[in-house]
């Protein structure tokens, strides 16, 4: 019964002519727990193929399974258990998870299995003369042109704390965007998205902001990178202490542009 409710809320959103869905959005989320707490980066991206559109529907059905469970086995055992091309002398998956660069060649071996195109990664920082507000824009723009193209966009998140005078890394994750606005304004600071949380497999939504004060970057200066509001994703906050600051930032988006 819970589940057609979900089904039926999905249903009734992707009728707004003001926002732009997974093709698939139905499908819903795959849940890592029915694996391993370390396993988001495969959910996310098993999540992304199944609610794609057709053709990457097709490599779902072929991934070996017939549960969520035997299929991300199965990419972990034949695909995240290769070595790492970017961590030397490691696994892709490890009991830390996958990093973003071994996600996307993952991703590339089983877009391989129907002759798709491979999806491909972009960081989510500020370029070379790139303001805040301009990347609001481009995040927007590569989250909605791969909805678009029918694959929803893997995005890379992670928690940042200001500790003994510097940012430092907490703890990563990674979801799948299933909703962004059709068109922004060229001059917003923010906007909304959905998306799929491999974290106990839920529906949540959040929204990308340009930061209001400076984050990973010197007081005075403007910050390299954008804020996301997630709030029902609990990335890390277990290792903030009290009095410190921290935000969530998107890091890194994998989809196909």
């Amino acid at each position: 019964m819970l589940r057609k409710v979900f089904l039926f809320l999905i249903l009734i959103s992707v009728l707004s002519a003001d926002d732009r869905w997974a093709p698939n959005a139905v499908a819903g989320p795959v849940n890592q727990l029915v694996v391993s707490g370390n396993a988001c980066g495969p959910a996310a991206l098993l999540t992304s193929i199944r609610c794609g559109d057709e053709s990457w529907q097709q490599v779902s059905k072929i991934i070996p399974g017939s549960s969520d469970r035997s299929k991300l086995l199965y990419i972990i055992k034949a695909h995240g258990m290769q070595a790492s091309q970017s961590l030397k002398g490691r696994k892709r998956w490890t009991r830390h998870g996958i990093n973003a660069e071994d996600l996307e060649q993952v991703a590339a071996e089983l877009a391989a299995l129907k002759g798709l195109p491979s999806p491909r990664s972009e960081s989510l920082f500020c370029k070379k003369r790139e303001t805040p507000v301009k990347l609001i824009d481009r995040t927007h723009d590569r989250m909605r042109d791969s909805l678009k193209r029918g694959f929803p966009p893997v995005l890379s998140l992670k928690r940042y704390v200001f500790r003994q005078g510097q940012w430092q890394s907490l703890q990563g994750h990674f979801v799948t965007v299933v909703r962004v606005p059709e068109k922004i304004d060229r001059k917003a600071t923010s906007f909304s998205f959905t998306y799929f949380d491999p974290w106990q497999g839920k529906k949540h939504e959040g929204s990308f902001r340009v930061p209001t004060q400076p984050i990973l970057s010197a007081d005075g200066q403007s910050s390299s990178c954008l804020e996301v509001f997630v709030p029902s994703a609990d990335i890390g906050r277990k290792f903030v202490k009290s009095g410190e600051k921290s935000f969530v930032v998107p890091v890194g988006v994998m989809g196909r542009w």
